[in-house]
């Protein structure tokens, strides 16, 4: 998801009705060399009420503030490259003001874009510094009266401060009239020099414990700074910065402590409203997604379901008048919106990260022969494609075949960018990435292999590159696209702990690159041919099939029996474990992961071959189930068939493993 935009109304009225200023920057190409720069894209009406400078919007950090550019940028391009917000504080000297700021990345890392939530605190650093520039003051007064032997109250007495003077009994040597009166109002009691604030609190044993907690440090020696709350008698709450230090003689002795308060209960409360504005804005980008995705996919669902269930009652209707020569038709239709649907499922798992991968160490050169071909015939004749196959390159490990699908989904949309022709390149290489070049990638440094994809098409402007991954965004017209492809690219590259870039000028085309990390062994060895050629006949192998879903556990059944297997069948993984305790010979097992009754598919496997070690098990699985299998990462002798598949794909599958 993008920042957001004037045109959205809603977070654009939550932005301008804030106390707090607020903005949005985008990192540029800056015109200061090879130092990078933000400029601003949105900000709210507190914006220059805050940091005191008008009409932001457009303007360049590095112009802004010139002598201090770095500090904002450094701090900046780290919320960009990493995700995680910040909050510190500092002075923007152009003005003169020093400012409490939180900033975050906003969107996918793709936008580059930062928001920034801040605040004017000028007047509490003033207060600030005037108090340190009083503690010294008291510091030295201090150590002066008390080689005069004057008492300290007529020198703390002055101050505004909550200030407290103690022994290393914990007796007050000094207490000022405003700290008396606060104690007092804390606590119920009022002190006096000479008292023990201890023996004070004694009837109050939960705040007696709390001073003890903090005066006992000082009295043991320990110089700090503290922030805590108290509640006073009448039950609010208050919270206090407490600033402790060692009271010594002239000698250099110590013999007491000292502490200086102030309340900072108002400040943490704006702390704490800044979170929740920021919350507020994370979660209005939330339900942002959430609406534009499921919009989306129920718009392309229902198309789809039309056709399945449409195709379904003509095939009821024809059946009864007894016309049955249309049958083939309707079925052909039904069977091509169910391919599309669960090509659109298989898509929002990869932009999800969530599809079941196989991958395999693999050279990417070796597949390209194949794929050129497929390529070549989808994006049709007015269209050249071409390679540029880099020798020596590294092998990688990926899905091969959802690898194809990617760069496919590629090619297609190079050649939707070009409707009078034009040219396509698939070129491969290796690709060492430096620490900041890996940031800037949003990778770890290290060696990579690279498919870019470049066409000679229309090009993308800046404003839609930076949607380009977003789900079912898409500049084709109604009905033409779903907008997933790019995304679908997007999650498979992230899930195969690699990344995609996009490089694009209008007019000129567009290249998008996968980088995939080296795999540093050896790659994987072609599979015998003769394993993927399915038997024409089962013999006598006997198949357990264990399924909460009664119809494609009949599915599953009717299919297998027709080739000759002997199936038995279970609804729950408590069943499927009772008839293999029975039983007699069960050569495969086929279980659903996600199974009712406590035990998962999974769980029931792993029984089975604490029984039977020899037996051969496929899982069917959902990606909601994909964790269950730990993420495809199965003993020898399991596989996985990602639902919704073929019938055919199914048998084939059960006639390999079986086979051995």
């Amino acid at each position: 998801m993008t920042a957001a935009r004037p045109g959205d109304t809603r977070l654009h009225d939550l932005f301008h009705q804030m106390d707090e200023g607020f903005c949005i920057i985008q990192f540029i190409d800056s015109d200061h060399g090879p130092l990078s720069d933000y400029v601003h894209i949105e900000a709210n009406a507190a914006y220059a009420l805050n940091a005191g400078i008008p009409n932001v919007v457009g303007q360049k950090v590095r112009e802004m503030v010139p002598d201090e550019a770095d500090s904002w940028v450094a701090r900046y391009g780290a919320v960009m490259r990493t995700g995680e917000s910040i909050r510190f504080e500092q002075e923007l000297v152009a003005t003169g003001r020093y400012l409490e700021l939180s900033a975050f990345r906003v969107g996918a890392p793709e936008d580059r874009q930062v928001a920034v939530l801040f605040k004017d605190i000028t007047a509490r650093r003033k207060a600030e510094a005037a108090l340190n520039d009083l503690n010294a003051t008291l510091e030295r007064r201090v150590a002066v009266a008390l080689a005069e032997r004057r008492t300290l109250a007529e020198i703390v007495e002055g101050t505004n401060a909550f200030v407290q003077v103690a022994d290393l009994d914990y007796r007050w040597i000094a207490i000022n009239r405003a700290a008396s009166d606060e104690f007092e109002r804390l606590f119920g009691v009022r002190p006096s020099v000479g008292a023990s604030m201890l023996d004070l609190l004694h009837d109050q044993p939960e705040n007696r414990a709390k001073v003890h907690a903090v005066w006992s440090r000082a009295v043991a020696g320990e110089e700090f700074v503290e922030v805590g709350d108290f509640v006073d008698i009448d039950g609010g709450r208050t919270a206090y910065e407490m600033r402790f230090g060692v009271l010594r003689d002239p000698d250099g002795r110590q013999i007491g402590a000292y502490q200086f308060v102030y309340d900072v209960t108002e400040r943490l409360r704006e702390q704490e409203r800044l979170k929740e504005t920021e919350e507020a804005l994370r979660q209005a980008q939330k339900m942002e997604a959430v609406g534009q995705l499921t919009g989306g996919l129920a718009h392309d669902f229902n198309n789809l379901l039309a056709g399945i269930s449409g195709a379904f009652e003509m095939i009821g209707m024809r059946l009864k008048q007894g016309r049955t020569g249309d049958v083939e038709r309707y079925l052909a239709a039904g069977q091509g919106a169910a391919r599309r649907a669960a090509a659109l499922t298989h898509r929002l798992l990869a932009f999800s990260r969530r599809q079941t991968l196989s991958p395999k160490p693999i050279v990417i050169n070796r597949l390209m022969t194949e794929l050129i071909e497929l390529v070549q015939r989808t994006v049709g004749p007015s269209i050249r494609v071409e390679t540029a196959a880099a020798s020596g390159l590294w092998p990688t490990l990926v899905d091969a075949n959802q690898l194809e699908n990617a760069i496919l989904n590629l090619c297609i949309n190079a050649r939707d960018a070009m409707p009078g022709g034009g040219h396509i390149t698939i070129e491969t290489g290796n690709k060492w990435l430096d620490q900041r070049t890996a940031q800037d990638h949003g990778l770890e440094a290290g060696q990579y292999v690279t498919i870019c994809v470049s066409d000679t098409g229309t090009g993308i402007d800046k404003e839609t590159l930076g949607r380009v991954f977003d789900p079912f965004f898409t500049t084709k017209p109604m009905g033409e696209g779903t907008g997933l492809g790019l995304s679908m690219v997007y999650g498979f590259a992230r899930q195969s702990n690699g990344h995609v870039r996009i490089y694009s000028e209008v007019g000129q085309g567009t290249m998008v690159c996968l980088y995939l990390p080296r795999h540093l062994g050896e790659e994987a060895a072609e599979a015998d041919a003769a394993t993927a050629i399915a038997l024409s006949s089962a013999g006598d192998a006997t198949v357990l099939v264990i399924d909460d879903e009664p119809t494609v556990r009949m599915l599953v059944v009717d299919a297998l029996t027709d080739r000759g297997y002997a199936c038995i069948e279970a609804a729950d993984g408590a069943a499927g474990l009772r008839l293999l305790e029975t039983q007699g010979r069960i050569d495969l097992l086929i279980t659903d992961v996600g199974l009712p009754g406590g035990l998962n598919g999974r769980q029931v496997a792993d029984a089975a071959r604490a029984m039977r070690p020899d037996l051969r098990v496929l899982f069917i699985t959902g990606y909601a189930e994909n964790a269950v299998l730990n993420h495809g990462h199965i003993a020898p002798g399991m596989e996985v068939l990602t639902k919704p598949f073929a019938v055919d794909d199914l048998a084939g599958r059960v006639d390999r493993i079986l086979q051995g």
